[in-house]
């Protein structure tokens, strides 16, 4: 009898074994702290999409749909939301979530020193515990982008016991409610999470294990998706989709994204914006005038990608066909660096050291160089250029945003004056009290006319300098069912499995 039940348990180890599945995921960056408050980074949230549940989603048309949140109600003034919350969720320690939990976590978001999520809830006045599955949130004024904010890391919920002990710590250990929990990490190699078995909808994820690799290099990311080493790449270039296509054990998906990549300029972060560049939005403007946007995308990316001239893309209800994207005017641009009075001045530019901003960063050079602007490039990690635009010890910064449904999440926090995202410290209290409007109107042609009037400013001043919208490419392999493309660009794993 014995023996009859010891063999048994090998056949179910043994099961168990054949099934597990391990998804291993090549990241074109390395994450900043894994905690939703003072996370900045992309590839970040890629992360806490399996690692830490929102109270919403979008989906891939972009619409709010339910998460940890099952239901919500606004009055009729716009100035209460009332949520209704999944029943049975626990966090990865075993702590309950509930309207506490909540309650917590949004108070978290709004007091804590390293918040960055301060500005993308700044509507929220307070928030009210009405039972154990009932949150209200009070706003301080209508806010029509708060749901598509609540779908980001403002709406991701982290244990509370766990975040009061470690404060700001947590990040080292996180502790959220999502279908994966943090295992261990290694700065600039890789990040693993293993299965929650006790999230609320645990059958459907089919992975064991998922394994974050940090690989800059697309080559290199490329030839260890190639080899097997990785299941999925993030960003692919686009220089590589016919080559990987071309391979009948890979393939490509794709979709437009929200976001967009851009030159951040520090305007009055400290000693490093006392630069020309920093100080006259002539120089800015100039520089602005020397790039030839449709150039940089056929040099670098076989002209897939779509030129930008304003914060969002072509395929939200927002843009403006008022502000396209400046047409390259070197003369115009030696003008007016001439009567700026630096008609040759030198831009230090920080840039993450993947491959393919490498190449734009190259490309800008060039293009500037021929307006008489020596732009100096620095690579450096990504995780210290983001340290840098918060210390203010750049001048200008070659980095994307990853983009938001509600444009308010591609604008407010960048521009306000003192934005958690505001890294070059621009300040306009015209251009506040616009943000202020576009977030109490919820009518979209009302809100357009308003975005429009931000842009004529903004567009001027620059202190932004936007530059393309990228496509997001994943490769993968063939074998990888049911991954469905969201323009947010994260990787969601729900009904994804590899095929045996």
């Amino acid at each position: 009898m014995k023996t009859r039940l010891l063999l048994a348990g090998a056949l179910m180890l043994t099961a168990t074994a054949a099934t597990a599945q391990t998804l291993r995921i090549g990241l074109v960056d390395d994450p900043d702290l894994l905690d939703p408050a003072p996370g900045k980074s992309f590839v970040g949230r890629i992360v806490f999409q399996s690692l830490c549940d929102k109270l919403v989603d979008i989906s891939p048309d972009l619409k709010i749909v339910p998460r940890l949140a099952m239901s919500w109600e606004t009055t009729e003034d716009g100035k209460v939301i009332t949520f209704k919350l999944r029943e049975g969720v626990t966090f990865h320690d075993g702590e309950k979530f509930d309207a506490a939990a909540v309650k917590y976590n949004i108070e978290r978001d709004k007091t804590m020193p390293e918040s960055i999520r301060k500005a993308e809830l700044a509507s929220v006045d307070s928030v009210d515990v009405v039972d154990p599955l009932t949150v209200r949130f009070n706003l301080k004024k209508a806010d029509a982008s708060l749901l598509a904010t609540l779908s980001d890391r403002a709406g991701m919920m982290v244990a509370p016991e766990a975040a009061k002990q470690a404060g700001a710590k947590f990040g080292l250990n996180p502790v959220c409610s999502g279908p994966y929990k943090f295992v261990d990490r290694v700065q600039q190699d890789h990040i693993t999470l293993a299965r929650n078995p006790n999230y609320w909808n645990a059958k459907a994820f089919s992975f064991d294990k998922i394994v974050y690799r940090t690989i800059p290099d697309s080559t290199a990311r490329l030839a260890s998706l190639r080899s097997g080493d990785l299941d999925i790449a993030e960003r692919v270039e686009p220089t590589d989709v016919k080559e990987i296509e071309a391979q009948k054990e890979l393939k490509v998906v794709s979709v437009t994204s929200l976001g967009y990549q851009g030159l951040t300029v520090n305007v009055a972060n400290g000693p490093a914006s006392k630069v020309p560049v920093g100080q006259d939005k002539r120089v800015r403007q100039a520089l602005s005038l020397a790039i030839d946007r449709q150039g940089v995308m056929d040099a670098v990316f076989d002209g897939q990608f779509t030129p930008a001239g304003q914060a969002v893309p072509p395929v939200s209800p927002y843009y403006s066909d008022k502000f396209p994207p400046s047409q390259r005017d070197v003369t115009k641009a030696k003008a007016l660096l001439k009567a700026a009075g630096v008609e040759h001045p030198v831009i230090n530019v920080i840039y993450t050291s993947s491959s393919r901003i490498q190449r734009v960063a190259e490309v800008l050079q060039a293009m500037a160089g021929e307006a008489g602007i020596e732009l100096k490039l620095i690579s450096t990690e990504f995780a210290t250029q983001i340290q840098e635009q918060t210390d203010g010890t750049f001048e200008t910064s070659l980095i994307g945003w990853s983009g938001r449904p509600d444009p308010d999440g591609n604008i407010y926090s960048f521009y306000i004056c003192g934005g958690g995202l505001n890294d070059g410290h621009y300040c306009n209290k015209d251009v506040d009290a616009i943000l202020n409007d576009t977030r109490i109107t919820t009518d979209v042609a009302a809100r357009r006319a308003l975005y429009e009037k931000f842009d004529a400013v903004a567009l001027d001043e620059l202190p932004i300098i936007y530059l393309y919208f990228e496509k997001y490419i994943w490769g993968m392999t063939a074998k990888l069912q049911g991954f469905i493309a969201v323009p947010d660009g994260m990787i969601r794993l729900d009904g994804v499995k590899l095929a045996q």
